[in-house]
Order: C-alpha cells, then sequence, then structure tokens
C-alpha cells in the first residue's frame, strides 16, 4: 500500500512557500507486535509550526529539513495489534503528515465519537480550546463587568477565548482581518469587533473601550498591541500567546517600549505555552466539552480537503484565509 509523506525541503526566508514542502511516496511499513496502523483523517495546521521551520533553539525542536513536518492529528486505527487500541478507535496525537502511520501508541489519546465531531479535538476541545482556556482563565483572569480585548479574535484561539470571557461576564472587544470576521464575532456574542484592515486602530480601540482595557489576550502583536498599551487600566493582566504580525519578519522588528505603560499600570505580561499546563488538560477539556455541550461555546472550521493540501492550508494562515480552526480533512 503506498503512502505519502511531506517533508519540510528547506527552511523558509521570510514568508514560507510551496517550495519549502517536498512530497515523497513510499510503501507503507508492515505492521508489528505492539503496533497500531492509522490512517489518517484530520490534520491541524497552526501558526505556531512556522517557528518550527526555522533553525534554533525555542520551546519546542525546529523541523529537520528532509524529514516529515508534524502536528496534531485525528486518525483512525485499521489494524491493531494493542488491546487499548482496538480497530475503529479514533485518536489524537502528535503525528507525522502521512497518510498512514505505524505507531507504538505513546502519547496517543482515544477520542469519544459521541460528544463532538471528531476534528474539534483538534480545535474546540483540543490545544487551541486548552490555549484560550488556560491563557484567559488562569492568567487574565476577567471579571464581571471588565474590558477584555482579544486579538486574533477570529482564529482557533482568540474566538474561543472571547466566548469564554462573555461566559465570565466581561465586555468583549475582537480585532479580526475582514468586515466577514468581524461580523461572525459579533455573530458569537462579541461586545465590538474591529477590522483592523480598514480601522485607525487607536481610534477605533479606544472607542471601543471607553473605560480602559482590564485583560488583553495576545495573539498577534505588532501595531494592534501597541495601541491596547495605551489604554490599560491599573492591574491589567495580559496573557501573551502568539505574534503571528511578526512570525515572518526577516529581521527582529522594533516599535514602542512599553515597559513604563506596564510599570505605571503595574500591569501584569505573562507569556505561556499551553504544555505549560500539561497535567491539566483533561480538566479543561471536560469543561470546554461541557459548555460546549450545553450551547455556550460555538466553534468555526475552516476545512480543506485532501492531502495534498495540507501545504497550501497551512500557508493560507499568514494571509488571513481561516476563520476558526484550519483543518485538512484527508479520509
Amino acid at each position: 500500500m503506498q503512502n505519502k509523506t511531506i517533508l519540510l525541503a528547506s527552511r523558509p526566508t521570510g514568508t514560507p512557500s510551496a517550495e519549502n514542502f517536498r512530497f515523497e511516496t513510499t510503501e507503507t511499513l508492515p505492521l508489528t507486535a505492539d503496533h497500531v496502523l492509522l490512517k489518517t483523517r484530520y490534520v491541524s495546521v497552526d501558526p505556531y509550526m512556522r517557528g518550527r521551520m526555522n533553525e534554533g533553539k525555542s520551546y519546542v525542536a525546529p523541523f529537520e529539513v528532509g524529514q516529515p513536518i508534524a502536528g496534531g492529528v485525528v486518525a483512525e486505527v485499521v489494524e491493531s495489534q494493542l488491546d487499548t487500541l482496538p480497530i475503529g478507535s479514533l485518536v489524537v496525537g502528535n503525528l507525522p503528515w502521512q497518510q498512514y502511520i505505524l505507531s507504538d501508541g505513546k502519547g496517543l489519546q482515544q477520542i469519544p465519537t459521541d460528544q463532538a465531531p471528531p476534528s474539534y479535538y483538534l480545535g474546540l476541545l483540543g490545544m487551541p480550546g486548552l490555549t484560550a482556556y488556560f491563557g484567559l482563565l488562569d492568567i487574565c483572569q476577567p471579571k464581571p463587568g471588565e474590558t477584555v480585548v482579544v486579538s486574533g479574535a477570529a482564529g482557533a484561539v482568540g474566538l474561543v477565548v472571547g466566548q469564554l470571557a462573555k461566559i465570565k461576564g466581561a465586555r468583549v472587544i475582537g480585532t479580526a482581518g475582514s468586515d466577514e470576521k468581524v461580523a461572525y464575532l459579533k455573530q458569537l456574542g462579541f461586545d465590538e469587533a474591529i477590522n483592523y484592515k480598514t480601522a485607525n486602530i487607536p481610534e477605533a480601540l479606544a472607542a471601543a473601550a471607553p473605560n480602559g482595557v482590564d485583560c488583553y489576550f495576545d495573539n498577534v502583536g505588532g501595531a494592534i498591541t501597541d495601541a491596547v498599551y495605551d489604554l490599560l487600566n491599573k492591574h491589567a493582566r495580559i496573557a501573551l500567546c502568539g505574534q503571528i504580525s511578526s512570525y515572518n519578519d526577516a529581521q527582529a522588528p522594533v516599535g514602542p517600549r512599553p515597559e513604563g505603560k506596564l510599570l505605571k499600570t503595574s500591569t501584569k505580561l505573562q507569556g505561556f505555552i499551553v504544555s505549560d499546563y500539561y497535567t491539566q488538560w483533561p480538566e479543561g477539556t471536560r469543561q470546554l466539552t461541557e459548555w460546549y455541550q450545553q450551547g455556550k461555546l460555538q466553534f468555526e472550521e475552516t476545512v480543506t480537503e485532501g492531502f495534498d493540501q495540507i501545504p497550501t492550508a497551512f500557508l493560507g494562515l499568514f494571509k488571513g484565509e481561516n476563520t476558526g480552526k484550519a483543518i485538512v480533512k484527508v479520509a
């Protein structure tokens, strides 16, 4: 049985392109004792993967040139030599971009099939949802009546952050990159939403937050973050989650130095990685599932079909093509 794999062909300079990926076709390896054969069903493409395409130390090891790219995958067990993972089981794990995967089962989490669509375990009930859950509720800790700003609010993390803030009784402002995304955020219950591509960001944020900003969930960085710093209230809290505005910059951007503003307002700024909370993931997944089943959380996916389209879906992240979670449906 033939098996396609997507490898990192070269490290990008600036914005990645199709030339940075290479397809390889081999024969599927035979099943061995204490292993399972997985058929990939859904593949997650995420902004953090851009950093892994670079060489150098980070919070996760870089992809190696000439080796398979890996990320969040939902797969079906099609052959099994493991009693714990019978044929037909669905699992989620950090797996290579491959049509078929031979696994010893380590690092795989079996997922239920009756609580949510399987792909949601790569989104609302997976890494993005948990990122929103812990970053907002542990670091920002919004209180009823406070103002929460979310940048990248129509992305997989941001739209969950905004809904969680509403559950906690906060007033929520989101920024996004199109009028369609702004309308979608309003539909989700955001109190205000701003198209950062057409609005004067400092003016629009000041008008949307007349009482200042108490919590900021930063997915983007750049000019939006600079404008939020001017609106911070005393004892504001900032969860630093992502900086997608600069991921493709060849040189580190030079911008305002915010330390004085943070000092004057006694603001807490904390960067975090969702793996910091790894031992608490089951708790987070349970709560997110409960709120989803109660109708308190909605979720959106931008689904691309076909294994060969995985690089295209990934590159689309940096053009703002996705609303909610970018998913590739493989099988």
